[in-house]
């Protein structure tokens, strides 16, 4: 290694897992994956390695019969429709044709075996797209503006940024192993459509005057997460030049490689190192380590808009116009792929991008074909005019193939959003996610309405069921919402939600979100509300 790792002077404040990833780098599995699991097949695959597979941006899908999920890096959510195409017949040959779109801009698939992946890490390679670390205890995913380059809301163009520092981290064996995973988000857009306050290392858009000139820039915040013990992330007084994001991020991630916990799995995130030391003591160590920053200028985010850009807008290029579209709770597959990636190349400017909130965005249609465009089939489904509930569900990947998750959470989520759909007449957008076990992979604690899988004990045995949580959101106002006492059986939850939903839509003053409702009456009176539900 080019780099000391100290964390190794005191063995002691090690948990069980650092000593599988000292003595094989993770990434070294995946040479292992192609010249011997991959012809010897699964059950040659020994539990350490198994658990190094993550590095390879694959993990271990449910039942654990032989098959396994993928993530691949799609970089603020860019792609081309070659990149499209190439993703669209990997999931045709190996995949089932499911396609998913995770909630960092991602691409996941299913139902791969360990002899296709070889074939699969060529494919994707030949496109310039990778699968390494896309998961596993390392820097993941760079997420950043879907709409980067044409948007309209946007301070600075971020794609050359995230492309640098992405190139910079992957596959780099001084930062292959860190305490626990590692997630960064790089936006220029004023409407924090990054989610700063939930990722590890975040920048988000700002002006400072320096020697008498205004100079566009960054702020940063660190030390954000979800989970069981989920974190707001921190603000650092610093502003960074576009041109120092690279070294100020090396700097961030050599304080989590360092200094970051090692002792137990569960408190590895840089949340708590953040959460310990405080921003100040973080700083202090930060210009330590990359030198001298300006302190912080003026912040130009102006709200959230929680990633969501239905219907047809205009970007910045003048004649040119983005579409965003729905994909119901993040899932599609290889057939609709192809058709965007038609799209894109006929009447776009070549490229799909992802969003946060697991949709999709065709760009570059010029104002003439726009008819044309909304008039495809595939957008019937993947509909820049959803319904309402719909266009806002969001879903992680559930019990069906996720090794974690205790229930169901894609046919359900969707199921409810019909529900709400068909039952409930409301002007506003609710946003809600679920998820399936404490990891948050569905984002729950930043929704209107977040739902968390658990089972309940029934006289006809356990079922399935969910903890409702009212009242996220992000941007200037952040916070997490709060849970409520009374756990949701699984079939009740379209009712209930129903209930608690009209509580709001008849209590409202004009014009008030769900979220401002929330704060203004307060989660007693939506804990009143639920707890009355259930006794009825």
């Amino acid at each position: 290694m080019a780099y000391e790792p100290i964390w190794m002077n005191d063995s002691s404040k090690l948990n069980k897992f650092e000593f599988i990833k000292m003595e094989k780098d993770g990434l070294d599995v995946i040479r292992t994956i192609i010249d011997e699991y991959s012809q010897k097949g699964y059950d040659s695959i020994p539990e350490d390695d198994m658990n190094r597979f993550k590095w390879a941006g694959v993990y271990e899908q449910k039942p654990r019969e032989g098959y396994f999920m993928m993530r691949i890096r799609i970089n603020t959510g860019i792609m081309t429709a070659a990149q499209a195409r190439a993703l669209a017949s990997i999931g045709r040959d190996y995949g089932r044709n499911l396609i998913d779109v995770t909630t960092r801009q991602a691409i996941q698939y299913h139902w791969l075996k360990v002899e296709d992946l070889p074939d699969i890490f060529n494919r994707l390679e030949e496109v310039g797209l990778y699968s390494y670390e896309a998961c596993g205890d390392c820097p993941r995913t760079i997420v950043g503006n879907p709409l980067a380059g044409i948007d309209k809301d946007e301070l600075i163009d971020t794609r050359a940024i995230v492309e640098e520092v992405n190139a910079f981290y992957l596959m780099n064996r001084d930062f292959s192993n860190l305490p626990r995973k590692y997630k960064m988000s790089i936006t220029g857009n004023v409407y924090n459509n990054a989610n700063a306050e939930i990722n590890d290392l975040a920048f988000i858009p700002a002006v400072k005057a320096i020697d008498g000139e205004e100079v566009i820039g960054f702020h940063m915040f660190v030390g954000g997460g979800l989970s069981a013990k989920p974190h707001l992330a921190k603000e650092l007084d610093v502003f960074v030049r576009p041109e120092d994001v690279l070294r100020v991020s090396i700097g961030v991630t050599t304080i989590f490689r360092d200094y970051g916990y090692r002792e137990k799995r569960h408190q590895a995130r840089l949340k708590f190192l953040v959460a310990d030391w405080g921003p100040e003591k973080f700083r202090d160590k930060l210009v330590e380590l990359v030198g001298d920053l300006p302190t912080k200028g003026e912040s130009k985010t102006v709200g959230w808009n929680g990633i969501y850009y239905d219907g047809v807008y205009e970007q910045k290029q003048e004649g040119l116009h983005f579409i965003g579209l729905n994909v119901p709770v993040g899932r599609t597959n290889s057939e609709e792929f192809e058709q965007l990636a038609d799209l894109a190349e006929r009447y776009g400017d070549g490229t799909i991008r992802t969003t946060m909130s697991q949709n999709i965005i065709l760009a570059g249609i010029p104002t003439e074909k726009l008819d044309e465009v909304l008039q495809a089939p595939v957008l019937e489904r993947l509909s820049p005019k959803a319904k309402p509930f719909m266009s806002r569900t969001v879903s992680c990947t559930g019990n069906e193939f996720c090794n974690l998750a205790v229930v169901e959470t894609k046919e359900r989520a969707r199921r409810v959003a019909e529900y709400l759909d068909e039952h409930i007449q409301l002007d506003e957008k609710i946003r809600i996610h679920f998820i399936g076990c404490p990891n948050a992979c569905g984002q729950k604690h930043i929704a209107d309405i977040g739902l968390q899988g658990a089972l309940v004990k029934t006289p006809e045995g356990m079922v399935d069921a969910f903890d409702i949580a009212v009242g996220g959101v992000l941007g200037p106002d952040a916070q997490f919402n709060t849970a409520l006492k009374g756990r949701v059986k699984g079939d009740d939850v379209a009712g209930v939600l129903a209930q608690l939903i009209n509580f709001y839509k008849e209590n409202r003053e004009n014009g008030e979100t769900f979220h401002h409702y929330v704060k203004r009456v307060g989660v007693p009176a939506f804990q009143e509300k639920l707890t009355s539900i259930l006794a009825s």
